[in-house]
């Protein structure tokens, strides 16, 4: 498995100083415990309803922030980190909806972060994160069908060599990378903010990579520590 060192435009640096981020590279193996991930996300949800972290808010805050530095309305697109917050305390759980997604929503919840999960062999070159000119195509689905829509220019987005993969930075994912348990190659982004210690940033990586490969028997995994 070669090693995928995902770049980051150093005009960020000014946007969102202390950045960092988990880069996670997994080679998936055969599913053998579809219970774990059941188990993870039910956790993760009770713990948001009855002992969270006591730097979530913050962290959740601190992201808002970064949203409306580049122009976007957290309220209206928030990360996603807050989003799946919030659904967890409206409705008091998360419906699973594919063992390897239910992982990593799992440990986005329970921390606070936005995780990203993307399928690699789906992207054309290396992830990129980077301010957009308004004009890469970013595949989605409206109302159930497929189209495509644009960036505004300013907007933090991922992207790779065809277009965007994920819009204002961890608001929405698009459908051509899109990661489920059939996916061979299997990257994360865990992204944090200075509110976030360091080192919860490395738990949330490990727990991620522990509950994968118990999830997969023989599953290996890379791990990069990437900062602005």
């Amino acid at each position: 498995m070669s090693l995928v060192t995902p770049s980051i435009d150093s005009r960020l640096a000014r946007l969102v100083p202390g950045f960092r981020a988990l880069s996670i590279l997994v080679e998936a193996a055969p599913i053998t415990h579809p219970e774990v991930a059941r188990a993870a996300l039910a956790q993760a949800c009770q713990q948001v309803l009855n002992d969270d972290v006591p730097w979530a808010e913050a962290h959740l805050s601190d992201w808002d922030n970064v949203f409306k530095a580049f122009g976007a309305k957290p309220k209206r697109t928030p990360c996603s980190a807050a989003a799946l917050r919030k659904r967890v305390l409206k409705d008091g759980s998360l419906q699973p909806l594919d063992p390897v997604v239910d992982i990593y929503n799992a440990i986005s919840i329970r921390y606070a972060i936005p995780v990203g999960g993307e399928n690699l062999a789906a992207y054309s070159g290396t992830p990129y994160l980077t301010l957009a000119e308004g004009n890469e195509p970013f595949d989605t689905l409206k109302e159930g069908q497929p189209m495509v829509e644009y960036p505004d220019a300013g907007e933090v987005i991922w992207r790779d060599d065809i277009g965007v993969t994920c819009r204002r930075w961890n608001w929405r994912q698009g459908v051509r990378t899109r990661l489920d348990s059939r996916a061979q190659s299997m990257w994360f982004i865990l992204e944090s903010l200075p509110s976030m210690p360091l080192a919860v940033l490395e738990e949330a990586g490990a727990e991620l990579v522990n509950n994968l490969q118990r999830l997969m028997s023989g599953a290996t995994a890379q791990v990069q520590l990437l900062e602005l």
